[in-house]
């Protein structure tokens, strides 16, 4: 099997754990109750956690967007011998990630939008009307606070699931998947 095949390229393993702190990174700093707190007069450019938690919450779009677009160019991407059921398992899986990556930011923007909070990230870079979304049809769906915390959390168990599957294929079935993800030696 060719180093090509076992690895993802350095882009693609880039992108990936560059997410993965990014998420991490956000979910510890999400600030608890933050929608009461804004409506109660906080200013969230006081909230160096909220500052960091809305900046993170953009790159983590971006870098998701740029991660999509390097999907579609990049070299072929290693492929593992294994049963069809847990080959549907893993699709299904990074399907679910790739979604909650992009729709858990939405729906904090939603949120900020609907609720009249201004998206507050670091530079002191401020957007205060968010009025594509606070005029959409979506915007009274849902409480998007409480939607946005739903993904937030969603999107830990299941990184947190692909994980522990990723450290079971390298102890139990000793396939090379968590290597692949890997610096090469």
């Amino acid at each position: 099997m060719s180093t090509a095949r076992t690895h993802y390229d350095p882009l693609s393993r880039a992108f990936h754990w560059l997410t993965a702190l990014a998420v991490i990174a956000a979910f510890l700093l999400g600030p608890e109750h933050f929608g009461r707190e804004m409506r109660n007069g906080l200013e969230p450019a006081t909230r160096w956690d909220i500052v960091w938690h809305e900046s993170l919450g953009i790159a983590v779009a971006l870098l998701t967007l740029l991660r999509l677009l390097w999907t579609a160019v990049r070299p072929k991407a290693p492929q593992f011998d294994m049963p069809g059921w847990m080959h549907g398992l893993s699709k299904l899986t990074q399907l679910v990630l790739w979604a909650l990556l992009f729709i858990t930011p939405m729906s904090a923007m939603f949120a900020l939008g609907t609720e009249g909070h201004p998206l507050t990230l670091l530079g002191g870079i401020r957007v205060t009307d968010l009025p594509i979304n606070a005029q959409s049809a979506v915007a009274n769906m849902a409480d998007w606070g409480d939607v946005h915390k739903f993904l937030g959390d969603a999107i830990l168990w299941i990184s947190g699931l692909h994980a522990v599957a990723a450290i079971w294929h390298h102890f139990v079935r000793k396939d090379g998947v968590l290597l692949s993800m890997l610096p090469k030696h």
